[in-house]
């Protein structure tokens, strides 16, 4: 026997307002909730979700780079001969355009493999409707075989299997759970 359906006492959005509460605060809550909706949907969004990737992707390989160039042993000999006659301001500009130069191929790098990744993995998901270990292998195995494309057959399958590999481990340190405390 189903139920008969009962229509709400209050319109939606019409409800009686909380003790204390005014018409106005009221809207601003209404407005809050309508943006949080807005923002989360937006968030779900296989594009948002690859163009996150390839921004932090970027960042992270810029840092990178950033710290490689800190540690860069140069033959201080070579470097003199290049930069003879140079003043000290001269050689300064020359390091940190090089620097520049490093950290914008070093971000574009780990923002193509992110985005690539991400967005690969957003469809995988959204296709099978589930979130489990399936989706992050799947997803290193297609990016990873798109990386190595230009190598010969070999080369795709086995980029493919290591960044699945690689996706695996890390999607199993991340899902891992910690053992609750009493």
């Amino acid at each position: 026997m189903a139920l008969p359906l009962v229509a709400p006492i209050f319109p939606a959005g019409k409800e009686p307002l909380p003790p204390g509460m005014s018409e106005e605060e009221r809207e601003q809550m209404m407005q809050m909730k309508k943006w949080q909706n807005m923002m989360t949907s937006g968030m779900e969004s296989c594009a948002a979700k690859t163009v996150i990737a390839g921004a932090g992707g970027f960042a992270i390989g810029g840092f990178f780079s950033l710290m490689q160039a800190s540690f860069a042993y140069e033959d201080p000999l070579l470097r003199q001969q290049a930069q003879a006659g140079w003043n000290n301001k001269q050689k300064a500009a020359e390091v940190f355009k090089e620097m520049g130069r490093n950290m914008w191929k070093s971000g574009k790098g780990f923002g193509k493999v992110g985005a690539l990744f991400a967005g690969i993995e957003c469809v995988i998901e959204s296709y099978r409707a589930r979130n489990d270990m399936v989706n992050p292998v799947a997803a290193g195995f297609v990016a990873g075989g798109i990386l190595a494309r230009n190598a010969g057959p070999t080369a795709v399958v086995g980029g493919g299997v290591a960044f699945a590999a690689f996706s695996a481990a890390i999607d199993m340190f991340l899902r891992r759970e910690t053992p609750e405390e009493d």
